[in-house]
């Protein structure tokens, strides 16, 4: 398959459950539907549970998740939760999020839009190698949840050994 073709979940994966708006406490704020800037640093915070099936769960059915840098052998586009579902399910098999020492997001001239600009840090699991990357993310929300998430970060900056890792099955070493 291309790099460039988007990635779907197997036609025997079932379909997730439609998911209604996100709704959550946020400070100061009644319960309702969550503004994209609310969001995104919920969203931050199940990364750092990680709560993969609750980061996917803020998605809406159809999200459109695009990776434009992705290097070859990654997938630069997924259509829909299951796909999204499916590329993260190992996620925390490979990366040990520990923090995420800086986020700031940017409001746009669309309500439903953000540009967030951060850095996440952690390490391989399978090598204990640091994980050090920087992101920008542009996220489109309607009703509480994600639609579109296009995700910038830079294939350069990841370590080697974050190949080696997805490709070959290593004790992980202690932090």
């Amino acid at each position: 398959m291309p790099d460039s073709a988007p990635v779907s979940a197997p036609a025997s994966a079932p379909a997730p459950a439609p998911a209604p708006p996100a709704q959550f406490p946020t400070s100061g704020r009644p319960y309702g539907p969550l503004s994209p800037a609310d969001l995104f640093h919920h969203a931050t915070r199940l990364l750092l549970a990680k709560d993969m099936d609750g980061w996917i769960a803020l998605c809406a059915d159809d999200v459109l998740v695009e990776f434009p840098f992705a290097p070859p052998g990654y997938p630069t586009k997924l259509v829909g939760r299951a796909a999204l579902a499916d590329y993260l399910g190992d996620y925390t098999e490979h990366i040990d999020l520990r923090d995420i020492p800086h986020l700031k997001i940017h409001l746009t001239d669309a309500p439903d839009t953000v540009i967030a600009e951060m850095r996440a840090t952690g390490r391989i699991v399978a090598t204990g190698d640091p994980y050090d990357l920087s992101y920008i993310v542009v996220m489109t929300a309607r009703n509480g949840r994600i639609t579109h998430y296009r995700d910038y970060w830079n294939p350069l900056a990841v370590p080697a050994s974050m190949n080696a890792a997805k490709s070959s099955p290593t004790e992980p070493t202690a932090p």
